[in-house]
């Protein structure tokens, strides 16, 4: 269990609802790393939240880029950075300084939620709890590549490996995809000319000893190992970052380099896979703490203006905070009442399935055991059920070319579920794979795009290959579906070509259009 953390230098006011509000949340049964408050004013907070938390990240363009659009949409009043928190034990969270001291309770309580729900979820279990101090070390590491090498040419190195940066296998870290291979596995060779493995024996017993439908089925197999061997790599490969640290003609520091945004890329991985999960919890937890401990009546309508706000609902957009929290609050109730299980979901009464309630309270146990198994696909697929979505008058909506706008497209439960798990699966962002590292014999790089129905957008994918081709140095290619036919996008360095599978190449793009 986790204990009080005091050792920073924030205001006594502050360090004094610290404390209490850590006291409540451990009382609720929270548990979290030690965590540490910083007071910021607000430039200083949007310079961290470009850099992703990490004061110390490697330089790059876009985080200025990302700064003064954080600082603009401040002083122009369209947006406000109340808190921001960091995976990390001890775990780092930001306040701002003009923040009112009921934006404070709410923030620090919010806080320990999402802190509670790093330590605790299960997708988060392999990532890296010392990343403060591994961002350090990446920042010390490309600063000395710049150095050296120029600061334009590793700049734009990143721009590229950031470019592929979401060709990750997320579920790799619980998944062993490949055998390990080591350098003491020798295979037996054989001591026969067709190199099979024959046991001694006299020439009148070899027939008996060495059964011709033995070695034939040996044959068999060595033929169908050569096959394989000759597949690079042997079988799909998602990763294709690793892919191209392991087999593209990199120099040392592109390797670093590469390395560098590949291990960032996992560590923020779980923050997207669970991002309903995590800010509905942390906003379970704020709302439960301020309302029940730690919210003066005086305080009662800022907190209920600035909560609603956190909670509102834009047009055309999901709100994981109030999906997230709603969802909860659900599952706790659900729970608690007895609403679940055969004879529940047997009941077609309406009226009877309202009133239904067996005073069984596992609610508040159920919640935390939902915090610890889910990511937000599970999350959703299990709990989002019809009489939360006629509660809440949920639907779905798609765009309409014919008049330019969106539509309500269903109130249907299948439909809604099916949109959200769509949206939600691999971030809504297309399954890229390795199919061939040595394409038609020439080193080219042979990639498969799984196609679920949403073809790829054309420019984007001909920008990534410009960047695979940067690292790979050979032609590349990419297999999709556009209008629904098979088709393969290619770079060779100069021209980007479309090319129906089985048919004619299209007429080049005009050379305006070209990335080269």
């Amino acid at each position: 269990m986790s204990t009080m953390s005091t050792e920073h230098n924030l205001p006594a006011d502050l360090r004094e609802l610290q404390v209490e509000i850590e006291a409540h949340a451990l009382a609720f049964g929270l548990d979290f790393y030690d965590t540490i408050f910083e007071v910021l004013d607000y430039d200083e907070l949007s310079e961290i939240a470009a850099l992703g938390g990490f004061p110390t990240r490697y330089p790059h363009w876009r985080f200025g880029m990302e700064y003064e659009q954080l600082s603009k949409g401040y002083r122009y009043g369209l947006q406000k950075i109340y808190e921001m928190v960091i995976n990390n034990d001890p775990c780092y969270a930001y306040l701002l300084r003009c923040n009112m001291k009921v934006d404070q309770k709410l923030v620090m309580a919010h806080v320990y939620g999402h802190n509670d729900f790093f330590k605790n979820n299960n997708w988060f279990g392999q990532t890296n709890r010392k990343m403060m101090d591994e961002t350090a070390n990446h920042g010390n590491r490309i600063r000395a590549h710049m150095e050296r090498h120029g600061e334009e040419a590793v700049e734009d190195f990143i721009d590229s490996c950031l470019s592929l940066e979401n060709l990750i296998d997320m579920h790799s870290p619980f998944i062993k995809r490949r055998d390990d291979v080591s350098r003491y596995d020798f295979q037996p060779e054989g001591d026969g000319e067709d190199g099979l493995v024959r046991f001694q024996s006299k020439g009148y017993m070899d027939s008996y000893v060495n059964p011709p439908a033995f070695l034939k089925e040996q044959a068999k197999a060595k033929d169908a190992e050569k096959a394989r061997s000759k597949q690079f790599p042997e079988t799909p490969e998602r990763d294709v970052m690793l892919f191209l640290l392991e087999h593209a003609p990199l120099n040392a520091w592109q390797r670093d380099v590469l390395d560098i945004i590949r291990q960032e890329a996992y560590y923020f991985t779980p923050q997207g896979q669970t991002k309903i999960m995590n800010e509905g919890w942390a906003s379970f937890w704020h709302s439960t703490i301020m309302t029940t401990k730690t919210l003066d009546p005086s305080e009662l309508v800022d907190y209920a203006d600035h909560h609603s706000g956190t909670m509102a609902t834009q047009p055309g957009r999901l709100n994981p905070y109030k999906l997230g929290i709603e969802l909860f609050r659900d599952i706790e109730e659900r729970w608690n009442k007895g609403q679940f299980g055969p004879e529940y979901d047997d009941c077609d009464d309406h009226e009877e399935r309202r009133r239904w309630d067996k005073g069984l309270g596992l609610g508040r146990a159920k919640i935390f055991e939902v915090r610890k198994v889910h990511n937000d696909v599970t999350f959703v697929d299990t709990f989002l059920t019809p009489d939360f979505c006629r509660r809440h008058n949920m639907f779905s909506f798609k765009h309409n070319d014919q008049h330019e706008t969106y539509e309500i497209e269903s109130r249907e439960f299948k439909k809604i579920k099916e949109r959200l798990l769509f949206g939600l699966t691999n971030f809504g962002q297309p399954i890229i794979r390795v199919k061939d590292g040595n394409h038609r014999n020439r080193g080219e790089l042979y990639l498969q795009h799984e196609h679920f129905g949403v073809d790829l957008k054309v420019d984007h994918a001909q920008d990534t290959l410009r960047h695979l081709h940067r690292l790979w140095t050979r032609p590349v290619h990419i297999e999709t579906g556009v209008d629904g036919r098979p088709t393969l996008l290619s770079f060779d360095g100069t021209d980007h070509t479309v090319r129906p599978l089985g048919g004619t190449t299209h007429d080049p793009e005009p050379k305006d259009r070209r990335r080269g």
